[in-house]
This record gives structure tokens, sequence and C-alpha cells, in this order.
């Protein structure tokens, strides 16, 4: 019998086994993909300098149009429904994955609205929910006057999103509707009471998630521009907004610098390489609990390495002297790299958690209502299981990634053309290897194998 039994134990036949994403991308060739994109961002920029002539960047008019909707009302709506998910996280379902504020925050407005805006502008200006209750409360209280804070510049929206990174990325249950619900209240109601004691204006300075999408607008190939009541919708190339922009300030560096590095750090504190080197088994990950201090401190940390590569890199290829006139400028051309390295990093995340949105307003209650005419268990993974949805989905970020990168080099030498001292090789090879560095990380961070 005993024999029998390792006999039939050698027979082979079927496994039951599960298949992740990060499991099909191993058996792509990912290294040659990330050879193949830095040499085509360092030839970009060769031919770019040698062609002496770059594209231009121009813009033209689709249409125009009266506004339907006054930003007041708008944003009055958008002010109710944030309420309304607030109410959802609190007294509705515990599950991240049926209970709408969550959803609504991670997978809707977090990845849907940024590669929204990536496409067509600064779409958070007509759905944002300050502006309309800032200005009827300081209409009530006779309110006209401000406290300074628009002396601070970008800074409080950088401190907002150092503390929405720290959330997302490093705190314990940040998917849990309760702990998320108390948080977004709290967040709400604070910014509320500051932009009624200092006007409305201050939120296009001093809120992160109304900079952060105003920042990510200015690469979309369509926008739309207000003109009182008129709305004139614009096409040009990708970037055309961003040659328009003043220098950035050093508070819109450090926001700019901070939104490249959470990101990046997302992607790289859930890799086998992270773990192990915080002395972790990544096959026997822990949580987030036995993680907490080194990533809080980590974050921070990778954020002040990115801003000493780019401020190295940007200063490595200037003469002396010129760094201070540059540094502002040339920092625009990164606002694509910012974009397209989020789009691409939460791209599964919309494909696989925006099924469970849609099928959250299928049923919001959980009373098999079916308003949508969604059959049960709707939501399907099948695709990050087989080698052609998951090489669709990799080109698709791979594409992102590249073109982003491309993008900031073509802007880099058009705005380095406006600085005296800042063309030619020596001035562009710097920066040139960092975005090729940028280009080749971004791409392994998507393709590493990660825990959880």
């Amino acid at each position: 019998m005993r024999r029998l039994a390792v006999c039939l134990a050698l027979i082979p036949g079927a496994a039951l086994a599960h298949a992740s994403e990060r499991m099909v991308i191993l058996t792509l060739p990912t290294g040659w993909y990330m050879i193949g994109a830095g040499i085509a961002v360092a030839l970009t920029a060769g031919a770019g300098l040698m062609a002496g002539r770059l594209p231009r960047f121009g813009a033209r008019l689709l249409f125009e149009r009266r506004v339907v909707l006054s930003r007041t009302a708008a944003s009055w709506i958008a002010a109710l429904a944030f309420w309304a998910l607030i109410a959802t996280g609190i007294w509705g379902t515990r599950d991240p994955l049926t209970n709408l504020l969550p959803l609504t925050v991670w997978t809707v407005l977090w990845v849907g609205l940024t590669l929204a805006c990536v496409l067509f502008g600064n779409l958070w200006r007509d759905i944002e929910p300050w502006s309309g209750p800032v200005r009827t409360l300081r209409r009530m209280i006779g309110r006209t006057g401000g406290i300074g804070l628009t002396r601070l510049g970008h800074w409080p929206a950088v401190i907002g999103y150092l503390g929405f990174a720290w959330f997302e990325i490093v705190s314990l249950a940040p998917a849990d509707p309760y702990v998320l619900a108390r948080a977004a209240a709290g967040y709400y109601l604070l910014i509320l009471a500051l932009a009624v004691l200092e006007g409305e204006g201050w939120l296009e300075q001093g809120e992160f998630l109304t900079v952060y999408f105003a920042i990510i607008g200015r690469i979309a190939p369509f926008w739309a521009e207000h003109e009182g009541a008129r709305l004139k919708v614009m096409a040009g190339l990708p970037g055309v907004q961003v040659l328009r922009l003043a220098p950035l300030s050093p508070s819109t560096i450090a926001f700019v610098t901070l939104v490249l590095a959470s990101v990046s750090f997302d992607g790289l504190s859930e890799t086998f390489r992270w773990l192990a080197l915080l002395g972790i088994n990544p096959l026997e990950f822990p949580g987030r609990s036995a993680v907490w201090g080194i990533n809080s401190v980590a974050l921070i940390g990778f954020w002040g390495v990115s801003i000493a590569l780019i401020l190295g890199a940007i200063r490595a290829g200037l003469p002396k002297g010129a760094f201070s006139q540059a540094t502002g400028p040339v920092m625009l051309s990164f606002l694509p790299i910012a974009a397209g390295y989020h789009v691409a990093h939460y791209l599964i995340a919309l494909l696989t958690n925006g099924q469970y949105a849609i099928a959250a307003l299928n049923d919001p209650f959980g009373r098999n209502w079916q308003l949508l005419g969604l059959p049960d268990h709707w939501v399907s993974f099948g695709f990050l299981a087989t080698h052609s949805g998951v090489l669709t989905i990799w080109t698709a970020q791979f594409s992102t990634i590249l073109g982003a990168h491309l993008l900031a080099v073509m802007l880099n030498l058009k705005l380095t053309d406006r600085i005296p001292g800042a063309s030619g090789f020596r001035a562009h090879l710097p920066m040139t290897l960092l975005m090729v560095g940028y280009t080749v990380f971004g791409l392994w961070l998507l393709s590493a194998p990660t825990a959880g």
C-alpha cells in the first residue's frame, strides 16, 4: 500500500493555483522593455538637441458655448454628494469593496478623475465641493477680507498632500469606510473654515486636491477655458498649457516633487525588494502594522532624495549663477512624469476596483435592487490571469510611462531654450540621464513582484 501511495503521488495531474498579473508579467521580457524605453528617451533628447527645431506647441478652439450650471450651484451639489458619501461610510457596510465611500475616493476620484484630467483638463474645477459653500457662508456673515494665508503660497497644499499620501500608503486602514469617513469629514471642515476666513480664491493654492488636479490637467490635449458665462473648449499638443505657465515657486516645486515621490514610494513599498531590505519575508507579509513606523520615515526620506536628485541634475548642467533662474521653468517638465506614472501605477486598480464601484452603484444599499441591471457576481478579474490580458495592460502602462517621459524631454528642451546658458549637450546631459533613470525605475516598479 505504501508503494502504491507513493506511485499515485508521483502521477502528474492538475493543481489548483492562483495566478496574478505580476506572475504573468514575470513571463514577459520586461527587461527589454526597460532598456528600449531608456534608449528611446535618450535618443529623443539627442535628436531634439541636434534638430535645432522643436515641434510647435499650438492650441486651437474646438467650440464655444454658454455655461449651463454656475460654479456655485455645481459646488453645492458636489458638497451634498460628499456628505451623502460620508453618511454611507459611517452608517453603511464596513466592506470597502461594497461601500461607495472608499470606492469613490480611492478609485473614482483618485484614479479615474486623474486619468480624465490627463485627457480633458482640470475637471475638478467643476465638481469641487468647497467654493459654493464658502462663497455662501462669507456672504451670510459679511466677510470680505482674509487672514494672510495667501502669503504661505502652496505650502498648506504640500502639507495636505503629505498627510493624504501618508494616509493612503502608510496608515493601517485607509480603505475602512468608517475611518475614511471621519478623516474626510475632518479635512473638509478644516478647509471650509480656512477658506471662509481667507476667501475662496485661497483654495487654488492651499487645498491639495485643487492644486493637484490643476497641475495634472495642464498636460491634457483637450481642456476648457472659462470666460465669464462662456466656455471655450480647446485642443492642442499635450503640454501646450505647461509652456504657458509661470516658473514654479519653491512651494510648488515641493508639491510636484512630493507627487512624484509619493506615487513612486507607493509602488516601491509593496515590492519584495523593499520588504527584504526591511528584513521581512514578502511571502509572509505580516501587514501594514509591521512597517508603519519605517514607512512613515521612508516616505519623507524618499521625497528628500527625489528633491536632491532633481535639483542636483538641474544644477549639474548649468553654469554658475543660472540655477535659481532655471529651476522654476525646468521643474515644469516634470508634470507629465507625475501624471503618467500615477495613471500607469493605478491602472489595474481602476480596472479591478472600478468594477466594484459600478456594482456598488447597481445596489448602493445592499438591497438587491439591480438599478443598472447587472447580474450577481458581475465583477471578474479573469483578464489578470491570461497572457493576452496582462500583456495588453503592461503595454498600456509601458506606453504611458514612455510617452510621459518623451513629453517631459520635449518640454524640457523647449523650456530651457528660454534660459541663457542652458542650451547644448552639457546642459541637458544630467537631466536626460535622470529622466532615463526615472523611466527605467518606473517600469521596474510596475513589473517587480509585490506582496499582498
